[in-house]
């Protein structure tokens, strides 16, 4: 079994001493329980999803915490509703105390929601995503060719255990998928919400149109909201807003539509193979998509908080991300081409001279290997992006 060292260790390790509650939170399957057991082998593991345990948790909430007060791990957390207040009055009497309690689950909406209501300031609270590029390549796992890695996806299981994609993502799906959405709603027809999950992998990179992506699934606009909501509460997609300060109105305000990982989308969409792939009109949305996916995972994983954005106007100029540095901003276009040309800074160059905002970094990231700094911009290559300390 392969040993990878995340990230995200460093970070839970440093606020283990500065709050009295962390909380872990991410998609299944992204490492949690791995984590928790590495971080935590002194600590008592309690699994909310065992009934044993979440009947005791929920019937009588004062003797679960009598029993489980200090040094315990309670994973899948939001399982158990109850004991979020008893939490709250247990830490503020012993407000000296730090790191007595780890919680973690995979349903940010529910999980989040107990929190903010019960355990607002006494939590630290820390998103583990699938396996970022860094990760893989300090681990000597990554893919040379970034449209194999894309295919491939993610997921450490698929590393750890050695599971090929074409067997994990079906049963990912089937297992965790589609278990979660009706933990979150009642979804009367799972064949038409997996078809709903199939059209939005058709729109991943691209403008959000949550119009015509109802009609094409044949279900109300309410209904694809809601669903989708439930997507990204269970880590499988997310949003990425435009950026329209001190801009007209003829900038786009539709957000765009990512998946966490790529090799998910490619299942989704029935690409398998590098060569299906590098003909396919997707190509250069799913090369995107890893990059802006990238960005967002190696920042929870790094524990920073940045500001990303795209930008477009009605004119089809567009910068891909965009980072929001307070006095100057950060751009970036991503090309899935190793060929680097004077025109793919078209785009950089156009939002600059336009922009109120001093432009502190200009980049193309693409799928070459190189990195230069050109006048137009830097060259990052798609192993080197981005760059969190």
């Amino acid at each position: 079994m392969n040993v990878i060292n995340r990230r995200i260790y460093s970070a839970v390790r440093e606020y283990q001493n500065k709050y009295p509650i962390l909380a872990i939170t991410g998609p299944r399957q992204s490492g949690k329980t791995t984590l928790l057991r590495t971080l935590f082998p002194d600590y008592r593991y309690v699994s909310l999803e065992n009934p044993d345990n979440r009947d005791f948790a929920l019937k009588d909430p004062n003797g679960f915490l009598n029993e489980y007060d200090d040094q315990v791990v309670f994973d899948e957390v939001q399982q158990a509703p109850a004991i979020f207040s008893y939490l709250q009055t247990i830490v503020d009497n012993r407000s000296d105390k730090m790191g007595g309690f780890i919680l973690s689950g995979s349903q940010n909406f529910h999980l989040m929601e107990r929190i903010t209501q019960s355990l607002a300031g006494r939590v630290a609270i820390f998103k583990l995503l699938p396996l970022d590029i860094k990760e893989l390549e300090a681990s000597d796992l990554l893919a040379d060719d970034p449209f194999s890695q894309l295919i491939h996806g993610f997921y450490p299981a698929m590393y750890d255990r050695k599971i090929s994609s074409s067997v994990f993502y079906p049963n990912y799906v089937q297992t965790y998928v589609n278990r979660d959405i009706t933990e979150l709603m009642v979804v009367k027809d799972l064949r038409q919400f997996q078809n709903f999950l199939g059209l939005c992998a058709t729109r991943a990179g691209q403008l959000l149109n949550l119009s015509a992506l109802a009609n094409e699934a044949g279900i109300t606009q309410p209904t694809a909201k809601s669903w989708l909501s439930a997507l990204e509460s269970s880590y499988i997609t997310f949003q990425l807003y435009p950026f329209h300060k001190n801009f007209s109105k003829r900038v786009v305000k539709t957000p765009k539509l990512y998946f966490y990982d790529t090799g998910l989308l490619c299942h989704l969409l029935k690409i398998t193979k590098r060569e299906t792939l590098l003909t396919h009109p997707v190509k250069g949305a799913l090369f995107e998509n890893m990059i802006v996916a990238e960005f967002f995972k190696q920042m929870h994983h790094s524990y920073q908080n940045q500001s990303p954005w795209f930008w477009r106007d009605n004119h089809g100029n567009e910068v891909d991300l965009l980072l929001d540095q307070g006095l100057s901003l950060d751009i970036y276009e991503i090309k899935a081409s190793k060929t680097v040309l004077t025109e793919n800074f078209k785009s950089l160059a156009k939002f600059e001279s336009i922009s109120t905002i001093p432009i502190y970094s200009k980049g193309l990231v693409n799928a070459g290997s190189l990195n230069q700094k050109r006048s137009y911009g830097n060259v990052i290559s798609w192993k080197d992006f981005p760059e969190f300390s």
